[in-house]
């Protein structure tokens, strides 16, 4: 294991007991099969496969919204195990999530310097002054204004909403960031500005993301490294040019032929042919 990887999973599983009913026994659905690997510093890992595949179970997991059955999580040289150690303040610093709903995780009745704010509030001492400026600080970063700090959720646009979603996942300025379907949910130009986005805070705050995607097209534009899942296992692991230059898993060659070309330049391309 290199000493520059801030996500190390070793042999990860996630079970769940499916209580029997008059006509059916008591059973154990396994969602993710002894899963393993390793996330750099400042890089992405893409995970990618169909719904139902076990990616946003991992996710969860990763971000501690729910714990596993069995193997080990480690972030940034922190065990982390929430069933039998519960969720530290230090814990929740250190990785963050942003999810494919942008609406659906923003409280509609927060006007949005509150939901930037909240878990500074909640995770350390800054003056009210300093979480304010922060906030106008992390609006500006996801091309915000200044303006948009008193505004209420359902004043934005979808594209807007995912960029005040990622800007309150980097207030807290976490270790990992991990993306479920951040831009699937929006429109093919909106997809193109969100993805050059985290591009571009990753390169500025040296962020390290996992993220968690069926579209390989657009995996191929931020990846790094792509892990491929097939019923909660992992059938294909490895640099992003080595998975999409020669895929070696069938599973693999089947999902590439079965997705179309939505990458940040065939987006822009089709715009284009649109607007001419």
């Amino acid at each position: 294991m290199s000493d520059d990887s801030i996500l190390k999973v070793r042999d990860l599983y996630r079970t769940y007991d499916i209580k029997g009913g008059l006509f059916r026994k008591a059973s154990t659905l396994t969602a993710v099969k002894g899963v393993s690997f390793d996330v750099k510093r400042g890089s992405t890992l893409a995970i990618v496969g169909e719904s139902g595949c076990g990616k946003s179970t991992l996710a969860r997991m990763l971000s501690m919204i729910d714990a596993q059955s069995s193997g080990s999580i480690e972030i940034g040289g922190m065990p982390i195990d929430i069933a039998k150690t519960g969720i530290s303040r230090e814990m929740r610093q250190m990785v963050q999530i942003v999810f494919q709903n942008p609406y659906g995780s923003l409280n509609p009745r927060q006007k949005i310097g509150h939901v930037l704010e909240e878990p500074l509030l909640l995770n350390t001492s800054m003056s009210a002054a300093e979480r304010k400026a922060l906030a106008l600080e992390m609006l500006q970063k996801v091309g915000l204004q200044p303006e948009h700090y008193g505004r209420y959720p359902h004043m934005f646009s979808g594209g807007q909403r995912q960029r005040i979603a990622i800007a309150r996942a980097i207030m807290m300025k976490p270790k990992l960031l991990v993306l479920d379907e951040p831009v699937s949910a929006l429109d093919l130009s909106v997809q193109a500005q969100i993805l050059n986005l985290l591009k571009d805070l990753q390169d500025e705050m040296g962020l390290t993301y996992v993220f968690i995607s069926h579209d390989l097209s657009v995996v191929r534009y931020l990846a790094d490294k792509v892990m491929v899942m097939y019923f909660g296992e992992v059938v294909e692991y490895g640099t992003r040019d080595e998975v999409f230059d020669d895929p070696k898993h069938d599973y693999t060659r089947t999902l590439f032929a079965a997705t179309p070309q939505a990458d940040v330049d065939s987006i822009r391309k089709r715009l284009a042919a649109k607007a001419a």
